[in-house]
């Protein structure tokens, strides 16, 4: 491990790089085509390759990014590192290349990169979990079907299938992915916060009965939502698993951690799902909101905003740095915030649509370009008291 370049010893590392760098490209080639400026040498039409972009290209970054660097915690067993972990960050890297240019290479090539990683990726999480018999297989099983639905995206727009149903699927397993993984390491963290400032009153506990019960309405609400996306029962359903989830929230006390981003701003970014299911599902259920406004707020809002958090987190804490959120790390989480609550303000068509996209994609773009200000040092050299 010594003799690794620092960048290539851990998974975090290099995907969590990969994912801002690429979410600021990504987002910058988007709105410049939406303005007409460019035209993108895509097989992929402009909104499509949008919505693919940020689910595979960048959410599957940071997906990879975590899911590289839990499996030591989880198992006990060595990273990957080195260069087994460069083939797979190269994997991501050619897919980003391969789909972008896929009007001249075809999108065969990209799907094979795209689809592939996240079926390797899967593989040696199974290889190592199943090994250590540990608890994770689902969070492995919900990888490999994220896979499949990159599979499906393709698919769909090759015109084999329908073309909404891979994006869908992607939407609804990364929010199924943070109510699972969230609802453990928010109440872990928030409990340990609390403990350390002699609060005693009011500890969230580790998840229950009544955690798996929501977990379990939701991703049955995504489920229906994702087989009869016009069906009113299905609005009905994604309504419900919202207060599912504000209840759930309630009882982790989140009001109360302010004092420290850190850990405040996993339950803004996860206070982002039950706003996401509710007006996704008032939508479907027939009421005149926009379903676009549902989408960015678990896109743009939820996701967005819990990469954030658990990128800066697992960066400072895995390289053995104090977990304390630097002034730009705050401006960073201010302006994924405000670039969330604007992308859904416009698709209520509240101000100028154009200005307004500019301007959240504006404030989105700043958040990961501040995280890669603040991070990108850190991710690129040694652990504290580690050899170079």
């Amino acid at each position: 491990m010594a003799a690794t370049h620092p960048f290539l010893r851990g998974g975090f590392r290099p995907f969590f790089f990969g994912a801002g760098t690429w979410a600021i490209i990504a987002i910058a080639l988007w709105l410049c085509e939406l303005g007409g400026e460019i035209a993108l040498p895509s097989a992929f039409a402009g909104v499509a390759w949008h919505r693919h972009e940020m689910l595979f290209g960048f959410v599957g970054a940071a997906v990879s990014g975590f899911l590289l660097t839990a499996i030591p915690n989880w198992t006990g067993r060595l990273p990957i590192a080195g260069k087994p972990l460069l083939s797979l960050f190269g994997m991501w890297a050619l897919a980003r290349l391969a789909v972008l240019f896929s009007s001249l290479l075809g999108l065969w090539p990209a799907a094979i990169l795209d689809v592939g990683l996240f079926v390797s990726l899967a593989l040696l999480a199974a290889r190592e979990v199943i090994a250590s018999n540990n608890r994770n297989v689902p969070v492995v099983g919900l990888v490999f079907v994220f896979g499949l639905a990159d599979a499906a995206d393709y698919l769909g727009q090759a015109g084999v299938i329908d073309g909404d149903l891979g994006w869908r699927c992607a939407i609804a397993l990364v929010i199924v992915m943070i109510s699972l993984i969230g609802g453990r390491i928010i109440p872990s963290f928030t409990r340990n916060w609390m403990a350390k400032r002699g609060i005693k009153s009011g500890l969230p506990s580790q998840p229950q009965s009544l955690d798996l019960l929501v977990i379990a309405s939701t991703a049955l609400a995504l489920l229906f939502w994702i087989a009869f996306p016009d069906r009113k029962a299905a609005g009905g359903m994604l309504v419900l698993a919202a207060a599912a989830q504000v209840l759930r929230l309630s009882r982790w006390g989140g009001h109360r951690t302010f004092a420290d981003p850190l850990v405040a701003i996993l339950h803004v970014g996860y206070a982002w799902i039950p706003i996401g299911l509710a007006l996704l599902g008032a939508s479907v259920a027939g009421m005149d909101l926009p379903q676009s406004a549902g989408v960015h707020a678990m896109t743009a809002g939820a996701m967005t905003t819990m990469i954030l958090a658990v990128m800066s987190r697992a960066s400072l804490g895995h390289t053995g740095r104090n977990l304390t959120a630097s002034p730009a790390t705050v401006a960073a989480y201010v302006c994924v915030t405000v670039g969330a609550l604007v992308r859904v303000a416009a698709s209520f068509g509240i101000g100028p649509y154009p200005i307004m996209l500019d301007v959240a994609g504006a404030f989105w773009g700043a958040a990961l370009l501040l995280f890669l200000i603040v991070y990108r040092p850190i991710l690129w050299s040694p652990r504290v008291g580690e050899a170079r």
